[in-house]
């Protein structure tokens, strides 16, 4: 599409813009805990960074599991096992379960594992996966860095996550409408195209309330640094993309709600095989949703799958199921 005489070319201070809000953000502090939490994992490992992200930071509650994303320079710069890092090189990313004590508590994470060429493919235009990119234009900590050149790194990432987020947001967006009109859209169509347990209607709204001038700032940022045209009424953004711009993008993102669930679908079953420390996730979950304790001998953590028929047995004598169709 030629240039638009609103907005002719990529907008390099606004850019800028996007790149310092993100990184007054990533450096906002986090509960001691949390920290001290990814020393401890991390330990002698080198990995590029850690970021904490999702309901953990929004809303904090070191009850419950945090979620974190380890960036690596290379698969074998975190500890695993050769299978786990053929499927994570096939189909990023694995997922892991860490638990350890801190200052006297239980601390409990998901920690999913990216190298940053991984990062970096999955939060640009090529990609039909939305899950890193949809998740990373929302607002992350950087909890641990190797050093200045890493955060670098890191931060462009962020940056393209964030144009790829509002990129798709003026094309499934309205024709014209609030910030937040054009936010809700974009995250209703990418839970929508994920296998995803809470409602498409409900969960976006919750992820921009309470950052509504965030959101605002970083949109007409990122339309301005892309030289996506747009005019401005007041508190509405009105795209001024032609028809054959919105209908490439549109025809797009089909490919890409088709590819959600399966890719979803094919991590989980990934996932059966190389979820470190499943077997205990697994376990802590049942005890805080019914208060069944389900011990697990080493033997079981680490063969989940071979020993799922004596631990469903458990749970039967235990009136996990009786309990559970009881709340239904």
């Amino acid at each position: 599409m030629a240039p638009h005489p609103l907005n002719p070319v990529p907008d390099a201070s606004a850019a800028g813009g996007i790149a310092h809000l993100l990184v007054s953000e990533l450096v906002q502090p986090v509960p001691p805990a949390v920290t001290s939490f990814v020393a401890d994992m991390v330990g002698p490992s080198r990995p590029l960074g850690v970021l904490f992200y999702g309901s953990a930071l929004r809303q904090p509650d070191l009850d419950g599991v945090l979620d974190f994303y380890i960036i690596v320079e290379r698969l074998p710069d975190w500890p695993a096992g050769g299978w786990a890092r053929t499927a994570n090189r096939l189909l990023p990313p694995n997922v892991e379960y860490h638990e350890r004590h801190v200052d006297g508590r239980m601390v409990r994470a998901k920690v999913a594992i990216l190298t940053l060429e991984q990062f970096r493919h999955m939060t640009g235009r090529r990609t039909l996966d939305t899950t890193i990119w949809a998740r990373f234009c929302q607002p992350v900590r950087l909890v641990w860095v190797r050093d200045a050149q890493a955060a670098d790194a890191i931060l462009g990432c962020l940056i393209r996550a964030v144009a790829m987020a509002a990129r798709w947001a003026m094309a499934l967006g309205p024709r014209q409408g609030t910030a937040d009109e054009f936010w809700n859209a974009l995250f209703s169509n990418t839970y929508g195209a994920e296998l995803r347990v809470e409602s498409s209607r409900k969960r976006p709204r919750a992820i921009v309330q309470g950052h509504e001038a965030r959101y605002r700032a970083l949109l007409a940022a990122a339309w301005r640094a892309d030289g996506l045209p747009f005019v401005e009424h007041g508190d509405v953004l009105e795209p001024t993309v032609d028809a054959a711009w919105r209908k490439d993008m549109r025809d797009g993102w089909w490919l890409r709600r088709r590819m959600g669930q399966p890719l979803n679908i094919a991590r989980l079953t990934k996932g059966a095989f190389t979820f470190a420390g499943g077997a205990r996730y697994i376990a802590w979950k049942i005890k805080r949703h019914s208060g069944i304790d389900l011990p697990l001998s080493p033997f079981a953590e680490r063969h989940p799958l071979i020993c799922l028929p004596r631990l469903l047995w458990s749970l039967r004598q235990a009136g996990y199921f009786r309990r559970k169709q009881g709340r239904d």
